[in-house]
């Protein structure tokens, strides 16, 4: 099994394997991920491009401001190991996976605006995905999370 299965494979069994975390340990838990922060070469021009093309908005220039809202949803944490090439670029040490609703859309909104987007043609378990990268290179993966069944 690849590293790359077993990784989409993890993403599929995030709610089950913490689940199971969550029942045995009894400790304080933090409820997600409040933020995303890193270093950029243009940090204006960086922020624009991810409000114009994948609608995550700015941080507010004050606290009467809303920040930008994530829909709820799972999200994995997952460490990879040092060489791996999942990224892309092996000088990049970190990846962001954002969800989405309709893939398709997305990917033509995308490659319309000139960006280069490879989409994985295989359905995996837990739904599709998609990589691209920020104009400074930074690796982009958008997830299609599978509809689960009304049973």
């Amino acid at each position: 099994m690849s590293n790359e299965t077993t990784r989409r494979i993890f993403l599929g069994a995030v709610g089950a394997v913490a689940a199971t975390t969550s029942e045995a340990a009894d400790i304080e838990k933090v409820m997600g991920i409040g933020g995303l922060f890193f270093r950029a070469k243009d940090p204006k021009v960086l922020v624009k491009w991810y409000a114009d093309h994948l609608g995550v908005g700015l941080v507010p220039s004050s606290y009467g401001d809303q920040p930008w809202r994530q829909d709820a949803g799972p999200c994995a944490f997952q460490p990879f190991p040092e060489k791996t090439t999942y990224f892309g670029n092996v000088a990049k040490q970190w990846m962001v996976n954002f969800r989405v609703r309709n893939m398709d859309a997305m990917v033509a909104q995308l490659r319309a605006a000139g960006i280069a987007v490879e989409v994985d043609e295989k359905l995996y378990p837990n739904g599709r995905f998609a990589h691209l990268s920020d104009p400074e290179g930074n690796p982009i993966e958008l997830w299609e999370e599978k509809a689960r069944d009304a049973h």
